[in-house]
């Protein structure tokens, strides 16, 4: 039997991504009325994929009283984008521009003494010390002279000490965050023996401020948590995001027909085959392919064969379906559609990396 297809002719049909930004509103109320402290509203990323300065001026809008990016290009994005409560930079070169975040009014991390000896303006810093993370922030053998230098500093007018910071590297562990949480806080009573008054102490992230009050301190860091991302698997948030795409070609096909790269799905009896024009270069990862479904005319369709660079093939048995029809990749779940921490299971990886590498070409709109 040959295939008989059918194809889409309407360029105006495309795949989108729909930011819900009364999601983002949703969960920064909740992290608001749980914490013991104040929230900082992460954004990095782009905002976890869902728009720097949408989430940056929801969340503040919700309650969120920080703003946290990695780079000082974001921070200054965050300030443009109509954003004045305070933010901080964590990620950043030994020559980064301090008087543009004097100038923007943003803090900046200090990971080290060689962060430390390049600042200058009377920028407002937070002492960053790696709390157990071997990754960023000040070794523990370097926290005295750290404070030390940091006093220096503070009393020649380059710097002003705002706060102390650490990560958790363990904290969507039960139990796991006693350690770091001693670490931070000897750090701060060295800071203040120094003679430091920092009064910004923060330490967890969304984890451990869903499941560990102990670690909320002054502050907590809400960055996936604001999209409805929970790493910790413990608190159904909402999802902000709906990844749509039209099919854009049907055809039915005979019983061992190979499909794709490699023929790596052949099919098992006759059926109809739909063609979605998204792929990895949009953010849906190949590693997924033997596992993944999309939503489709009423019911989960599984993906037939392997996801190409901007194609998908996806199953529909005997079920009428048309070019223009709409897929959901995926959305918050509440319909029966896959969510993206179904892809994320698929894949082998987390709800964060799937969020962040949605394709440029992804139409968004955003309500």
């Amino acid at each position: 039997m040959g295939a008989r297809v059918t194809s889409l002719r309407q360029a105006a049909l495309e795949p989108a991504l729909q930011v819900d930004l009364t999601a983002v509103a949703d969960n920064t109320r909740r992290f608001v009325s749980w914490a013991r402290g104040s929230v900082m509203a992460v954004v990095k990323a782009d905002g976890f994929g869902h728009g720097l300065g949408d989430v940056a001026r929801t969340a503040v809008a919700a309650g969120a009283t920080w703003i946290g990016v990695t780079s000082l290009a974001e921070a200054v994005q965050v300030r443009e984008s109509g954003v004045d409560v305070p933010v901080l930079s964590w990620l950043n070169p030994v020559d980064v521009d301090v008087r543009t975040a004097v100038r923007y009014g943003i803090d900046l991390s200090v990971p080290g003494l060689e962060h430390l000896a390049a600042l200058e303006a009377g920028v407002r810093v937070h002492l960053q010390l790696d709390t157990g993370m071997a990754r960023d922030g000040a070794a523990p053998e370097s926290w005295l002279s750290l404070m030390s230098a940091a006093r220096r500093a503070e009393l020649a007018g380059r710097v002003s000490v705002a706060g102390v910071m650490g990560h958790l590297p363990c904290a969507d562990t039960p139990g796991a965050n006693e350690a770091g949480k001693r670490a931070l806080l000897r750090g701060v009573e060295m800071a203040r023996q120094a003679g430091l008054r920092p009064s910004v102490r923060h330490l967890a992230a969304t984890s451990a401020a869903l499941t560990d009050p102990g670690t909320h301190l002054d502050v907590v860091r809400i960055g996936a948590g604001l999209v409805g991302i929970d790493p910790s698997g413990t608190t159904r948030l909402r999802s902000a995001l709906r990844f749509t795409a039209p099919v854009v070609q049907v055809r039915r096909v005979a019983a061992g027909t190979g499909v794709g790269y490699g023929h790596a799905h052949v099919t098992d009896r006759a059926t109809t085959l739909a063609l979605l024009p998204v792929g990895y270069a949009d953010g849906l990862p190949r590693t997924a392919s033997a596992r993944a479904e999309v939503w489709l005319a009423g019911r989960r369709r599984p993906v037939a064969g392997l996801i190409s660079m901007d194609q998908v093939v996806v199953d529909v048995g005997d079920d009428a379906v048309l070019p223009g029809d709409e897929a959901v990749v995926f959305g918050p779940g509440d319909d029966g559609e896959p969510t993206v921490a179904d892809w994320a299971r698929w894949a082998g990886t987390i709800p964060h990396e799937i969020v962040t590498g949605i394709g440029a070409r992804v139409r968004r709109n955003v309500r």
